[in-house]
């Protein structure tokens, strides 16, 4: 399953990412290796930017949702394909301010900000806070008073929207640890409260329902559900609402059994709901944002490793264990979620073998997949794992003191490290003997 003319089988038969061939990637940079093909990027970006000029007249703009890969080189890509930014903590927001990107593109989310960040926040000029709850509401009125700044706040609303998701990755739901509800007036009572609050300006409303949704329904469900909200802040407040964020979500193909929609598809379908709903209410058709993150960098990438021991269980199964493994992408531990496998050096040849791919961690759980379909594989091969740019090296840990593998962007043929590999020296450099 290859996502793009560029990430395809050269006549070597090897997997090649970004005109580079796997096999030289490996043997250049070493593995586990995470390999972001740098058009993919910029092509999915440029996706979403012509569906906002298409669908809302320019009316809007697109912001990369860090959280799925944050560094420093893919912000910058963000950046020059005129995205906006979605960020959730101090380190994220840091990492943009190192980045250079413009902070009146940056907004910044999280159910539990500190006091520390919002005040870096403050002192950067972030464009828009996303505000979670009364208590972040009240400590941001405060500090910006404190600075004598004003916070330009959007809201985030639990629509009550079922997304159709795996339960860890649904947010949308009344059961959910993110927002203010609009069952309860929650919603409409701390949005009475911002109209009213000192150095606070009121802009708008959020909304995020899930993660890894294939299905339109659900998103139609939640713009028409804050178009009501809308209007409903307009009748009880008074106060235009000027900005819609619809948050982001939309599904990826990890293997030949999803069948994500076109991303023009869901956008067409949402920007039809909110005409009809802006006309139905008599408001403003406000500037829509959203923020997709997984469908932007989650296809571009791919994962190296190297094949360590390849162990037959008679009857059983057999096992080939690699190089990394959940330290480098808990996703299967998490979510049990699913993967397209290669072996990297016969990519174009047919899958005969089905295997579980272990990792190195001392867990029995440490495993990439299990009874997956690849190529025939022997110690020493280069296995890859593919559309992992999304919550594979965001997710990574230190388990086993393990050091994060690099991030190498390529493109056009050549590559280069913007994130370098970690070292045994950087996993005790902040020991204290």
């Amino acid at each position: 399953m290859f996502v793009s003319n560029h990430i395809n089988v050269n006549e070597k038969n090897h997997l090649s990412i970004g005109g580079c061939d796997s096999l030289d990637l490996a043997k250049k940079f070493g593995t586990p290796l995470y390999v972001l093909d740098e058009a993919v990027i910029r092509e999915n970006c440029r996706r979403y930017v012509d569906s906002v000029n298409k669908f809302y007249n320019g009316n809007g703009m697109i912001l990369y949702a860090s959280k799925a890969l944050c560094a420093g080189g893919v912000l910058k890509i963000a950046d020059e394909e005129g995205l906006g930014l979605d960020v959730v903590s101090g380190g994220e927001l840091y990492t943009a301010h190192k980045a250079g990107f413009p902070m009146e593109k940056v907004y910044f989310h999280g159910n539990n900000k500190s006091e520390d960040e919002l005040r870096m926040a403050l002192d950067f000029g972030v464009g828009r806070f996303v505000v979670d709850n009364e208590q972040e509401l009240s400590a941001l009125s405060r500090l910006a008073k404190e600075k004598g700044k004003t916070a330009s706040v959007l809201f985030r609303i639990k629509p009550g929207v079922d997304a159709h998701t795996h339960d860890f990755i649904r947010t949308g739901q009344i059961d959910s640890k993110f927002g203010v509800a609009l069952e309860t007036g929650e919603a409409l009572a701390i949005v009475k409260k911002a109209v009213c609050a000192e150095n606070i300006a009121f802009c708008g409303i959020h909304c995020h329902i899930g993660s890894q949704i294939f299905d339109l329904a659900p998103f139609c469900e939640a713009a028409s559900v804050m178009m009501g909200f809308i209007k409903e802040i307009k009748t009880e407040c008074g106060a235009d609402v000027r900005e819609l964020n619809l948050g982001g979500g939309f599904g990826i193909s990890y293997t030949e059994a999803d069948d994500p929609l076109p991303y023009g598809t869901f956008m067409e379908a949402v920007s039809r709901v909110i005409h009809e709903e802006a006309e139905k209410h008599g408001v403003a058709l406000p500037f829509i944002l959203m923020e997709p993150g997984r469908s932007i960098i989650g296809p571009a990438g791919v994962t190296l490793y190297t094949v360590g021991n390849v162990k037959e269980i008679p009857g059983v199964r057999t096992y080939v264990s690699v190089d990394g493994g959940m330290a480098d992408n808990p996703r299967y531990i998490l979510y049990q979620a699913e993967y397209d496998f290669l072996n990297a050096g016969a990519a174009g040849s047919d899958k005969t073998e089905v295997v579980t791919v272990a990792g190195k961690c001392c867990e029995s759980g440490d495993l990439l997949g299990e009874h997956v379909a690849i190529q025939p594989v022997r110690p020493g091969d280069i296995l890859a794992v593919m559309a992992t740019g999304a919550y594979n090296y965001s997710m990574a840990s230190h388990y086993n003191r393990l050091p994060n593998p690099a991030v190498v962007l390529a493109d056009g043929g050549s590559a280069r490290v913007i994130v370098r590999r970690e070292t045994y020296e950087d996993l005790v450099k902040n020991d204290v003997l």
